[in-house]
């Protein structure tokens, strides 16, 4: 998610390339001083991202030391609630102050967080925690991609964005594995105090190495509008998550939240027509492109991130095997990601064309999760690892499209609220789609008319504990979860499709070697 799609789309008919504006002049002059720039903002980014890896495994140690089951799932999703919230606000941010300080507070905010993280005496501080934690990590991942427009030039932005989303994908792979061995061997609160050194490193090195550009126009805050839309995307979030939460999608608290996100949306959309500097420019979304874009974000996360827990759980319950095994598993997945992200980064960075791979992506996305239907326990899992390859390639593919297609249509003064507005989507694809499969796969579970001899509630039952089970009994247990993942694929591939009929309808504009978009 190379060569047959991209021959076919780009024999096609299409438009001239964008005409030249204003030259595009790098933030860092020199090359050497650039690349160890990029490298250090990278090294940010790896931090933030890991840390809502390494943290999942870690949770049940920290349960056991803290108890609260209940407030489990809000240590999770304290974190994407607030940096969901706050996305959008970091790129206006950059826009009007700068985002070298604005990249750093980010950085500050979140070596903090991870201090009182760190040192969290209860569940209810450790949220409280990782909620100062995220509004720094919101922060980090906006002011990245939009510091990356200041540092290269729209063609040359492609390949290093790919680095930028392999990085992604090996926090999510790695994390994980280094979540559970650190809590093994140092405890829980080595997995955020080691932000601390990390954290004071990339500090230093921006501090020394990232020029500040001061912009032209006189800072004017939205408060109003900052706060509305904070509002209603934690109102998404939430109710996106509503099924751990509040025990389902339309209980009286989540028809609530509903109630609370439109209201703060329609007075978000009031106050953006009136105040001078919107914190998003309502004019972004008046661009076709740029709407076709943001909603391939939204499939992009829904796909690419949402999908990632019910792969292990496919693979753990559905097919038999071991967490271990399983674990194996996604390094085709995971390098199948980078290598769609790196040849097709180095690819649009050669030929200004991006609206080919995306349709390659969600093509790809269609054939490969339609082809979950035909796996089974007796399929060889040479076969199983092909088909996670493949679909990694057509996830990495798609990952740095909607960020280059929306800052090129963008103005050049409105670049950190756009990436911060595809950051978010992609965010809230991943928080609504989680919720979806989740809904999909309960009720596939509860709806299944295989009966387990002595089994009164399958979904409670750990991996170790089903392999200690009789190989008839998890046999019987596997055909249930193959039965309820069967229509969670097909979802996702309908998804995929709806993506892939968005970028259909881009336009095969090419991105020019100097900037074009005006100020």
């Amino acid at each position: 998610m190379d060569n047959s799609p991209i021959a076919a789309v780009t024999a096609a008919a299409v438009p001239p390339a964008i005409a030249p504006g204003p030259p595009h002049t790098p933030l860092v002059a020199d090359n050497r001083r650039r690349i160890i720039v990029f490298l250090i903002l990278l090294t940010g980014m790896f931090m933030a991202t890991l840390d809502s890896q390494i943290v999942a495994t870690a949770l049940p140690t920290i349960v056991g030391e803290f108890g609260q089951l209940e407030r489990f799932g809000w240590v999770g999703s304290a974190y994407l609630l607030a940096s969901s919230a706050v996305m959008p606000v970091y790129g206006k941010l950059g826009d009007l102050f700068g985002r070298k300080y604005v990249m750093m507070a980010a950085i500050f905010i979140f070596t903090l967080g991870s201090l009182v993280c760190g040192l969290a005496v209860s569940m209810n501080t450790l949220i409280a925690a990782r909620v100062l934690q995220a509004l720094g990590g919101g922060g980090i991942m906006v002011s990245i991609f939009s510091i990356n427009a200041d540092l290269f030039e729209p063609r040359e932005r492609a390949r290093y964005q790919s680095y930028a989303s392999l990085v992604l994908m090996l926090s999510g792979a790695i994390g994980p594995v280094l979540g559970g061995a650190m809590s093994d061997l140092f405890g829980w609160r080595s997995i955020f105090l080691v932000n601390l050194p990390i954290g004071i490193a990339v500090l230093t090195g921006l501090a020394f190495l990232l020029p500040y550009k001061r912009p032209a126009r006189k800072p004017k805050i939205d408060y109003a509008g900052a706060a509305l839309l904070a509002g209603a995307i934690g109102s998404i979030v939430l109710w996106a998550d509503s099924s751990e939460l509040f025990g389902g999608l339309l209980t009286m608290k989540s028809l609530a939240i509903i109630a609370v996100g439109l209201a703060c949306l329609a007075g978000w959309l009031w106050v953006e027509k009136r105040v001078p500097e919107p914190v998003v420019p309502l004019t972004l979304f008046s661009d076709p492109t740029v709407s076709l874009l943001l909603f391939i974000s939204l499939i992009s996360g829904a796909i690419g991130i949402g999908l990632v827990n019910y792969y292990a759980l496919y693979l753990q319950s559905g097919l038999g095997m071991s967490p271990t095994i399983a674990g194996l598993f996604f390094i085709p997945l995971t390098g199948g990601i980078a290598v769609g992200s790196l040849s097709s980064g180095r690819i649009m960075s050669m030929t200004g064309r991006y609206k080919v791979f995306s349709v390659a992506s969600t093509t790809i996305g269609i054939v490969t999760l339609a082809s979950y239907q035909f796996i089974g326990s007796a399929t060889p899992l040479a076969m199983v690892a092909v088909l996670m390859l493949v679909q990694g390639i057509g996830i990495g593919m798609n990952q740095q499209v909607p960020v280059l297609g929306v800052q090129n249509a963008a103005r050049r003064s409105d670049t950190g609220a756009a990436t911060g507005v595809v950051t978010l989507t992609r965010m809230g694809g991943a928080s609504i789609g989680i919720s979806i499969y989740g809904a999909i796969l309960a009720a596939g579970v509860a709806r299944s008319t295989i009966t387990v001899p002595g089994i009164s509630d399958i979904e409670k039952l750990a991996p170790a504990a089903v392999a200690a089970l009789p190989e008839e009994t998890r046999q019987l247990i596997a055909q249930v979860y193959q039965q309820a993942c069967e229509p969670l694929f097909m979802t996702a591939a309908l998804i995929s499709f709806l993506g892939l009929i968005a970028a259909l309808c881009l336009k095969n504009v090419q991105l020019p070697v100097k900037h074009g978009g005006g100020e």
